[in-house]
């Protein structure tokens, strides 16, 4: 079964007891060969890196004066967009703050954002600055942010030539952040994070963000998935990528997602020792302005587990191969 898009209507101690198939967190040196050590990579611009950490500085300063009991809570509107999604005027104060971030130090580079579309300012110049878009999520998970739940985040990526090479989940409430640079390690909050081994699927903590978001052919593949697991969880948008990263869970499964959504978590995932795709096994690293329609995406600690979710999702092709087989 090949997926298309289908569009619907602090971090404590590690967890133990577990389960018996896991391993404990491997070696640095081991990990830093899974997220690449940054052999044959171009190295992330310094610059680059100062004033994405600024932009989600300059969106968490807006996220905090409208979250929960604030007074400015009692000025949200809420409105519904097209595909019913909320937006509130703190996911619009905290864009336009971050693009002023990053127009300030970056004039020539393209932005994509949630709340304002694409700007491209160097995208006729013929430069480098043309090949890089950052790609913005002001507030990841406003259905949280709105409901008082501190498990939203805001999303910064820098995308070179379609892959990205810089990512950052800011939780402005707790004051949590993951950095992801491509060849680097992960770091939370400054210190450097992996993922965790889990052998068997049958011992997989699992994530998504709400059942809802799964439709037709999504959610009886998602359904499947949910039954060989140990335990499916809900409601972290966001940080449950952030989790993935730190240990604390196995996989993250969703659906309807657009490049906003997922392209800061790519290097975060995948600088922990993880591994994120779409549900066919194709990574982000082919990002294109002219095509951001939704898609599905699967995360996991270790290339074995991905590859064990990966065949759950995609139980109907392997049962219609074996019918072929036996006839």
């Amino acid at each position: 079964m090949l997926f298309t898009s289908v569009r619907p209507g602090a971090a404590g101690s590690r967890l133990a007891g577990l389960g018996t198939s896991r391993r404990p967190r491997r070696p640095q040196s081991r990990l830093s060969a899974r997220a690449g050590n940054g052999r044959g990579m171009e190295e992330v611009d310094p610059r680059f890196i100062k004033v994405a950490q600024k932009a989600a500085d300059a969106a968490g300063q807006v996220a905090r004066k409208y979250f929960r009991y604030s007074p400015a809570m009692a000025s949200i509107d809420l409105e519904l967009k097209e595909d019913q999604s909320p937006v509130t005027i703190a996911d619009r104060e905290a864009e336009q703050a971050m693009r002023g971030v990053i127009e300030n130090a970056f004039p020539e580079h393209t932005i994509y954002g949630e709340e304002f579309g694409a700007h491209l300012p160097g995208r006729e110049s013929g430069t480098e600055e043309a090949n890089l878009v950052w790609v913005l999520d002001p507030i990841d998970g406003t259905k949280s942010f709105i409901t008082g739940k501190p498990l939203f985040g805001t999303l910064v990526s820098l995308v070179k030539d379609g892959v990205p090479i810089l990512g950052v989940i800011d939780q402005p409430v707790t004051g949590e952040r993951w950095v992801g640079v491509r060849g680097k390690t992960t770091t939370f909050n400054g210190k450097n994070i992996s993922v965790r081994d889990c052998e068997s699927l049958g011992d997989a903590y699992l994530y998504a963000t709400s059942p809802d978001m799964f439709q037709g052919s999504t959610a009886l593949s998602f359904e499947h998935l949910c039954t060989k697991v140990r335990t499916p969880l809900y409601g972290c948008d966001c940080y449950a990528y952030g989790l993935l990263s730190m240990g604390f869970c196995d996989i993250v499964c969703e659906a309807d997602m657009k490049p906003f959504d997922y392209m800061a978590l790519v290097p975060i995932v995948e600088g922990a020792g993880g591994k994120i795709t779409d549900w066919n096994g194709k990574s982000f690293h082919h990002f294109d302005l002219s095509n951001v329609a939704a898609t599905e995406v699967l995360a996991a600690g270790d290339a074995n587990m991905h590859k064990q979710a990966l065949k759950a999702l995609n139980y109907e092709e392997q049962r219609h191969s074996d019918v072929a087989q036996v006839m």
